[in-house]
């Protein structure tokens, strides 16, 4: 199936925003045992802010040269470099190369990325949060079709933990989360 990045980049975005509201403790545990919110809500903003330099066509070098560290008000960095992520996004010629950490990709393939980074952390703040965890369907379906077919590759980078076993029909959103090394029980994690 064919799906709209950009579009579901906005989705991705909307997404994680709707669960900003919901958080009371900046130092709560999240499903990946090493972060707690804030340092997972970092995570997600630093990523948005890389988006303008490197699809402007700075190297990793020249993007960290230019870049401003994240303020305190993670609510106000967020949505600072969010806007500015999504409109490099949509300004972007999706067949130009990037310069990425492992080399040259088209800028598609990097939209792919940044929209599954956001997806599933919306997952691991909603979890964290106890907010909705449930993803939109069509984010989830476009983020499952694009990596599970790397999951050989995902289980070699180190990127995630090691896969959750989860039942051959569970829904789509469980067996992406469980390909990335998060139990989608009640209660589970990492």
């Amino acid at each position: 199936m064919s799906y709209d990045w950009l579009e579901l980049q906005h989705i991705a975005r909307q997404g994680f925003e709707s669960r900003l509201s919901a958080v009371t403790d900046w130092s709560a545990p999240t499903p990946d045992t090493e972060w707690d919110v804030a340092t997972l809500f970092r995570h997600v903003v630093d990523e948005q802010r890389w988006v303008p330099p490197l699809l402007a066509g700075r190297t990793i070098a020249e993007a960290e040269a230019e870049l401003d560290p994240l303020g305190d008000d993670l609510s106000a960095e967020w949505d600072r470099h969010a806007v500015d992520a999504s409109v490099a996004w949509a300004s972007t010629d999706p067949d130009k190369q990037v310069h990425l950490s492992y080399g040259m990709v088209p800028v598609r393939d990097y939209l792919r990325q940044q929209v599954a980074d956001i997806a599933i952390h919306t997952w691991d703040l909603a979890r964290a949060v106890g907010a909705d965890e449930r993803l939109d369907p069509d984010l989830v379906a476009a983020v499952w079709e694009d990596i599970q077919p790397q999951r050989d590759m995902l289980a070699a980078s180190g990127l995630f933990a090691p896969p959750v076993p989860v039942p051959d029909d569970a829904a789509v959103q469980d067996r992406l989360l469980a390909l990335t090394g998060r139990d989608p029980r009640p209660g589970g994690t990492r």
